[in-house]
């Protein structure tokens, strides 16, 4: 009898990401283990998230056409799980200001969904907004988890499967854990954290749509006589902490219930007060009183398109191509890989757009050998990169 939990597919990160790529993958297997350093599901930056569905607007280019065919999937797959906390009531895009309209002008030839004129801004019917935690509770009530469960040693076994804290072994390994990039070992793999902050209030007015400018103001639900529960959300900061340093923010668990050493609870009290500014900007909301407050780091790429797939093995892509430094081409299956082990990652601030495609794409590809987007691979990160360790030497 094996001394192990044994797993085909271990999940690390219990996010949207994570969460996805666990239904996906439970289409295929029941060898499923969900892990996650919290509590509960969708507690870190997916929690922390105001769950927006709404278009990218500008001219054409591979990262609004990956955008747009996520928002049509991921706003058809919330339909399909019978998410009850969806709620399709379309959402009003208003410019900042005048240098903002005029782009918004320019947009219009090249907007992929249809919209309409509305006060000061433009109605698409598509934007939605779901429940992080109901949609993530749903997506995995029939996965094994582990939850409040930390990572201290992750290891290649001799039969070329990977063991967790010496207690489970897993066949696979599918890292989302977005902005806590601790167990990636690898030089290039480059995030970083854009703080986010949702905060709920009730209120006495009524918002019947949702709303973006310089925040998201949710649709209101109605939770008594005048009064009405809306959500405000926004990316925030960046902070300039060296990670081999410090990256406390990142990796402690449960950050909704024990504010952090650097994003202390005044910073999150005056977040809250720029956010309640900024919804005001958009619709005037009366008698407001805050009742929940969540944050969370985003995961950000350097290019802003997310990452998916096996991770590129550098030390031995350089040992087997030593000429990469020089910035010499090589076909992306051409590199090194690491066997068994994935990533989805750099989704930024709209993972409930991207997550369900990706995780579907990724499960694709796991299963049945499907390709993977260039654009959206790891080769890329690892190719500018490689390119730059030549004049560091």
């Amino acid at each position: 009898m094996s001394k192990y939990e044994e797993y085909d597919y271990v999940i690390i990160g219990a996010g949207i990401a994570g969460c996805s790529t666990a239904y996906f993958l439970s289409k295929y297997s029941k060898s499923i283990l969900l892990i996650d350093k919290n509590e509960k599901v969708a507690f870190g930056a997916s929690g922390a998230a105001g769950a927006f569905l709404s278009p990218l607007l500008g001219k054409t280019n591979n990262f609004k056409d990956l955008i747009t065919k996520s928002l049509k999937f991921s706003t058809q797959f919330y339909k399909d799980i019978n998410s009850k906390s969806l709620s399709n009531c379309g959402v009003c895009r208003i410019p900042k200001n005048d240098e903002d309209r005029k782009k918004f002008e320019s947009y219009k030839d090249y907007m992929d969904f249809e919209y309409s004129v509305l006060d000061d801004g433009y109605f698409f019917e598509i934007g939605s907004q779901i429940n992080p935690s109901e949609v993530c509770e749903l997506l995995t009530k029939d996965i094994d988890k582990k939850l409040n469960y930390e990572i201290k040693e992750f290891d290649r076994n001799e039969d070329n499967s990977w063991i967790i804290n010496k207690e489970i072994k897993a066949k696979n390994i599918i890292l989302t854990t977005g902005a806590n990039t601790k167990l990636i070992k690898e030089e290039y793999f480059d995030i970083r954290a854009v703080w986010g902050q949702k905060i709920d209030v009730l209120t006495s007015s009524c918002t019947d749509i949702n709303y973006h400018k310089a925040c998201s103001v949710s649709k209101a639900i109605k939770i008594d006589d005048n009064i009405y529960k809306v959500s405000i959300g926004a990316t925030h900061h960046r902070f300039d902490c060296d990670k081999n340093i410090c990256d406390y923010c990142v990796q402690v668990a449960n950050l909704n219930k024990n504010c952090s050493n650097c994003y202390s609870k005044s910073i999150v009290n005056e977040d809250s007060l720029k956010l309640i500014d900024l919804a005001n900007d958009i619709v005037k909301l009366e008698d407001i009183k805050v009742v929940d407050v969540k944050i969370g780091p985003r995961a950000s790429s350097t290019d802003y398109f997310p990452m998916l797939g096996k991770l590129v093995d550098s030390k031995r892509s350089f040992e087997k191509f030593p000429h990469l430094i020089n910035g010499t081409h090589i076909k992306d299956e051409m590199l090194e890989m690491i066997d068994n082990l994935y990533v989805i990652n750099g989704v930024g601030g709209r993972g409930f757009v991207l997550s369900p495609y990706l995780a579907n794409q990724l499960v694709e590809n796991i299963i049945n050998k499907s390709k993977i987007d260039e654009t959206i691979t790891t080769h890329r990160l690892f190719k500018r990169w490689a390119k730059k360790q030549k004049h560091k030497k």
